[in-house]
């Protein structure tokens, strides 16, 4: 902070105010090591996602104090000014990573650090996204939309294999149909055959059984 006073009393506040926090949350996180207690843990993890809230604040108050203040200032000292402002951002962010993965160690699905699900890398983004050029933000969403594009043409293309494949799972079922109910029809006449056949065969037993005992009868007809 003694480095800012002689550039500018305001950002030299705000330096104080931050360093406060990051000593604050280096305890609370030393302290919450110590919680055993899950309701304990949660409450602890809330005071420390407070206190990482108004860190983010103080950082973009710092960072438009600086830009406010670039014209006035020599390029070492705009530079000192951009490096502290990512130092900054780099702590803060170490906290964001610590406290979701006290978090996740909880399981604790509640809304991420500032108001949304997922914001710790969210937020991340945002601090990094205020030091790129337009250029860089430009590029960085093309890319964003040109993934998005190809995870659409890889579903579009497990849709339609997925489409082929009933496709040729109902046709192949069809033709099992049909084969099946062509086995029904000869087993039907199999059986009509084999029906057929033994009424044949009694029959012609009946005639060979007349045939026999013609002559037995002839001769009793003789004799009598």
């Amino acid at each position: 902070m003694d480095s800012l006073l002689g550039v500018n009393e305001e950002l030299a506040e705000i330096e104080g105010q931050i360093s406060d926090i990051f000593r604050a949350l280096s305890n609370g996180f030393q302290k919450l090591e110590k919680i055993k207690d899950s309701n304990r843990q949660s409450r602890q993890l809330e005071e420390l996602t407070a206190k990482m809230r108004d860190c983010k604040r103080l950082i973009k108050e710092f960072d438009r104090e600086s830009k406010d203040s670039e014209y006035k200032n020599d390029s070492d000292t705009n530079k000192m000014l951009s490096e502290k402002k990512q130092t900054m951002i780099k702590e803060l962010n170490s906290y964001v990573a610590l406290k979701k993965q006290y978090t996740s160690n909880l399981e604790n699905k509640r809304v991420d650090l500032f108001e949304g699900p997922g914001e710790g890398f969210a937020e991340e983004n945002v601090l990094l996204a205020s030091n790129m050029t337009n250029q860089q933000l430009m590029d960085q969403g093309n890319q964003m939309m040109d993934e998005t594009d190809q995870a659409i043409e890889r579903s579009k293309k497990v849709v339609h294999e997925t489409i082929d494949v009933g496709t040729e799972t109902a046709a192949a079922l069809k033709s099992q149909t049909e084969q099946m109910s062509r086995i029904v029809n000869e087993l039907d006449s199999i059986h009509f055959s084999i029906k057929k056949a033994s009424q044949l065969v009694k029959e012609i037993g009946r005639l060979q059984l007349i045939g026999a005992l013609w002559p037995c009868f002839s001769l009793l007809w003789l004799v009598s």
